[in-house]
């Protein structure tokens, strides 16, 4: 019996040996789950994601341009903000955007924290300001007390706004994809078209850009580097920030993690429907004409990149008092 043990404890040890070996060899590794969360301030911060009074029309929240029912975004060309107003860019998925090295299309945002107070103030986003947001929330008993378990004080400034919403969009990974479960050694968890449709990806050159954790959010590329990108969009990508002329058009490579859920695709949303953005991306990137059925084999595997979506507990808003300031209707 010590003996069968024994072999049984080295057939394991020998598995996991070639599984984490095989695992290291891949462009993309697993997401793995949040850690390290202060879940007071997670908890405080969803809450002020869901709430649309941080918005000048009290209309408008995160959650609004970055749906946690639609992938974290809103399947819109580019999101619509204050006053109908129709935004110059696509609207990126929210989650696993802590893995991202900037935020926003043009990394204008260096972390999360830094990103969450820009839509607040944005004209035509929320349309608000920092100082009017605080005030709101300042002004109702209920945030107090919960400003006040996160971060020791009931003085509520801007600073520890984004941090509670940083903190919860830290939570929003999507782990334990059927991609991920292959990764780890489960070999039935992805068909033969899913297979070919990864080696296709590996073999064309997508992971030159899509790889690690998030498959892409780690680098800065030229939109049409073989081929011209054709787009009425105005968006100039890093240049606007730059002014380096090799930066014109150069944005962040988006994460492929649940990459079905988050049409349409590209900065302008130009692209409907993944089997057009992997044609185009072949095209303009890679310099490829891409055969259909190629296309469709790589499609079936992006589909195998959905995670297990955020769960919770829609959050309870703490009600607003005669002193709180009230939204500004659309005139």
């Amino acid at each position: 019996m010590k003996l069968s043990k024994t072999i049984l404890s080295l057939v394991i040890s020998a598995t996991l040996s070639v599984s984490v070996t095989a695992m290291a060899d891949e462009p993309i590794q697993p997401v793995q789950a949040a850690s390290g969360i202060n879940t007071a301030q997670a908890e405080l911060g969803k809450k002020l994601f869901f709430d649309p009074r941080l918005s000048r029309s009290g209309f408008i929240s995160c959650n609004s341009c970055h749906n946690l029912s639609m992938g974290g975004t809103d399947n819109l060309t580019t999101s619509i903000g204050h006053k109908w107003n129709q935004g110059p860019i696509n609207s990126p998925t929210v989650l696993n955007s802590s893995l991202n090295i900037a935020q926003f299309w043009d990394g204008r945002a260096k972390d999360l924290k830094e990103q969450a107070g820009g839509p607040i103030a944005n004209p035509g986003e929320m349309a608000s300001n920092h100082e009017i947001a605080v005030k709101v929330l300042q002004s109702i008993p209920g945030y107090r007390k919960e400003f006040k378990a996160a971060f020791g004080t009931e003085q509520i400034d801007i600073d520890k706004v984004t941090q509670a919403i940083a903190e919860f969009e830290k939570t929003l990974k999507t782990p334990d994809s059927r991609f991920d479960q292959w990764l780890k050694g489960d070999k039935n968890a992805l068909n033969q078209t899913e297979l070919a449709g990864y080696q296709l990806f590996k073999e064309t050159g997508c992971t030159a850009c899509h790889y690690g954790e998030a498959v892409g959010g780690t680098s800065f590329q030229k939109m049409g580097l073989v081929q011209p990108y054709k787009t009425d969009n105005k968006a100039l990508g890093v240049y606007a920030l730059t002014k380096n002329e090799a930066d014109r058009y150069k944005f962040k490579v988006p994460t492929l993690r649940n990459v079905e859920l988050t049409y349409p695709y590209f900065h302008d949303g130009g692209a409907q429907t993944l089997s057009e953005a992997v044609s185009t991306m072949a095209k303009i990137q890679l310099g490829k004409d891409m055969p259909q059925d190629q296309v469709d084999k790589i499609v079936a595997f992006l589909k195998t990149l959905t995670g297990k979506q955020p769960q919770f507990t829609l959050p309870i808003l703490p009600p607003s008092v005669d002193s709180t300031p009230r939204p500004e209707p659309f005139k």
